[in-house]
């Protein structure tokens, strides 16, 4: 599956992508530039909103069916950040609430070393292209 597009932005992030069991999982591997806070250290809120909206983009674009060129507009995306993203490893996956002819809905979910402890989570309205 190709629907990571290569852009500045992306390689940036260095985020990823891998199939489990049919669903997608994204992958943020740990950079030294995504740190926001030395002290504790821990990822960047921007960096973790960011790889999270991706996240949902590419969940949609999967459920739209891939159109060269033709990305979702995002409407609104809020993010509950819950806990400090620690440096290491993060993955996310998105959930389609509602697939509209015009608007969706997705829920993204953030975490590192345990599923059930997630680091964010987010609810996104997004145009269809």
């Amino acid at each position: 599956m190709t629907i990571l597009p290569s852009s500045p932005y992306l390689d940036f992030l260095g985020v990823e992508t891998r199939e489990d069991e049919g669903d997608l999982i994204c992958v943020l591997p740990f950079a030294d530039h995504l740190v926001g806070n030395v002290a504790l250290p821990a990822l960047h809120g921007g960096a973790v909103g960011a790889f999270l909206e991706t996240c949902a983009i590419l969940e949609l674009l999967r459920a739209h069916g891939e159109r060269q060129g033709a990305y979702p507009k995002t409407i609104s995306f809020t993010i509950q950040y819950l806990r400090s993203g620690r440096p290491k490893t993060t993955f996310a996956q998105a959930k389609v609430t509602k697939l509209g002819r015009r608007v969706s809905n997705v829920f993204v979910e953030a975490w590192q070393s345990e599923r059930e402890r997630p680091i964010a989570t987010a609810q996104g309205q997004f145009l269809k292209p």
